[in-house]
């Protein structure tokens, strides 16, 4: 046997023990969907699929990343112990009740009293709502948003940030490593963050060359504001223009169009602490609140309930909070998400309501920013239309980018998280649930401005479509559960 056929052997036998040992640890703790495409890729390429399984294939981040988020778990659920399963002066029902609980158990967060004051769609009165309420603080900022960029839109935000250091207010501010540095003005940027006296901080950050090294693949998509423990703002928009650094995007007329929501309360303590977990994991420095004490036994018009989530939370608490409220629906849901890409557990729980009589609304672009996820999404379009859900489309160029949920006239979410396998498992998102207010209300009217503009697709167009563009969209479906 000459040398040849050793490398033959070896190479052989090693491809079977990969595909042995691939089909017996890959499934574990992870979605059929997900197994299914990791297995493929590594059965018919190894040499390929097992370091891409072995560098990304887990949704969950270990060690010390992993650790803290367990401790500030069990530090929240601790300290909030006392407080009951919501405000008084709010009665959910039972199946809202168990939801309520289900977050609580799931990220150590109760439901408070809190307030929404405004609703922000446009950019400019975004950043300026922003603005105004960083020139009234006294004490410090918290700022953490996955993208950001000073430019002409987003320069009053960040000269107001500038000020507040100037006049003895700290201003601690993080953003996502990659999410931010692919931008127009990136290293000027830093610098001047560093030259106004801004604390900021690079979130997951990926430097090899300083020992700083994350999984590609893992980000922080997390997007809030938090003002002397006073007012907090959560929601879609990043702090950049509309664009996005692009001058073809404006030619074009291609903005993004988000939803951000202010509130007031002590849901934004809660939102606090949120930021905290996330400024210590990346600097090893407390963020200590001013305010700690929450207000019980006052009773509250509404009430709101923070639910982070992302890799540090295995248990998904997005995912199941979209799922449990669906499920909870009796006559009406309307979601709008940019990236809709569901598990089969989120599917089933929308065409089951479908099929129930609930009417079922969906909103998204009539064009994605991203080829992969945008056609990964349209191959659920025919599942989803021959259940009876309804698909808005909203026009192109725009991309549509708010992510909210409502059930009936009862409840609604809002806040950074898509529906798709990344915000699932791979991202660090957050959401606010609210209920007993008029956020329900602010948010369907929301919707009527999305409907008066969309179109709704039908069964029969989209039977339609040519076989080319539904081959692609089923390999996308395929590549999008790769995690």
């Amino acid at each position: 046997m000459d040398w040849e056929q050793v490398v033959t052997y070896v190479f052989l036998v090693g491809e079977y023990l990969i595909k042995f040992f691939a089909i017996g640890t890959v499934p574990e703790n992870r979605r059929p969907s997900s197994s299914s495409a990791w297995l493929l890729l590594i059965l018919f390429l190894p040499v390929v699929g097992f370091p891409l399984y072995w560098l990304i294939g887990s949704p969950y981040v270990h060690g010390r990343r992993q650790r803290i988020q367990a401790q500030a778990n069990h530090i929240l659920a601790e300290r909030t112990s006392h407080l009951p399963l919501h405000p008084g002066g709010v009665e959910p029902s039972a199946a809202l009740a168990g939801l309520l609980h289900q977050n609580r158990q799931l990220t150590g967060l109760p439901c408070v009293q809190g307030t929404p004051e405004a609703l922000y769609d446009d950019p400019d009165e975004t950043f300026a709502a922003m603005a105004a309420a960083v020139e009234g603080a006294e004490h410090y900022v918290n700022v953490e948003f996955y993208i950001m960029s000073w430019d002409a839109r987003t320069d009053g935000f960040f000269t107001a940030l500038a000020r507040a250091v100037a006049r003895g207010v700290h201003v601690r501010l993080l953003l996502d490593h990659i999410g931010s540095r692919k931008y127009p003005g990136w290293s000027s940027f830093q610098q001047r963050l560093t030259d106004a006296g801004i604390d900021w901080h690079l979130m997951m950050p990926i430097k090899p060359l300083e020992r700083r090294w994350r999984r590609p693949d893992l980000r922080n998509h997390r997007k809030l504001l938090v003002v002397d423990g006073e007012v907090a703002f959560v929601g879609s928009h990043n702090l950049i223009a509309p664009y996005y650094g692009s001058d073809r995007n404006r030619r074009v007329g291609r903005n993004w169009q988000d939803l951000s929501l202010q509130v007031r309360g002590d849901v934004v303590l809660a939102v606090e602490a949120v930021f905290a977990t996330d400024w210590y994991i990346e600097t090893g420095q407390l963020a200590e609140p001013r305010r700690t004490v929450l207000e019980v036994g006052i009773p509250a018009t509404s009430a709101m309930q923070i639910v982070p989530s992302g890799p540090g939370f295995p248990t998904e608490p997005n995912l199941r909070l979209f799922v449990s409220l669906i499920h909870m629906a009796s006559e009406r849901v309307a979601i709008t998400s940019p990236y809709f890409v569901p598990d089969e557990s989120l599917l089933a729980a929308i065409t089951t309501a479908a099929y129930r009589g609930v009417k079922v609304e969906l909103f998204v672009g009539e064009e994605a920013d991203q080829f992969l996820v945008g056609h990964a999404q349209r191959s659920y379009y025919r599942t989803l239309l021959e259940a009876g859900v309804h698909i808005h489309l909203y026009p192109a160029p725009a991309v549509l980018h708010a992510k909210y949920l409502t059930v009936d006239d009862e409840v609604a979410v809002i806040g950074s998280s898509n529906m798709d396998f990344r915000s699932f498992t791979l991202t660090y998102e957050v959401m606010l649930l609210g209920f007993g207010g008029d956020l329900v209300k602010r948010l369907q009217e929301n919707d009527e401005r999305y409907r008066s503009v969309s179109r709704e697709l039908t069964l029969q167009e989209w039977l339609q479509e040519p076989w080319r563009r539904r081959y692609v969209d089923n390999v996308c479906r395929l590549t999008a559960a790769l995690m």
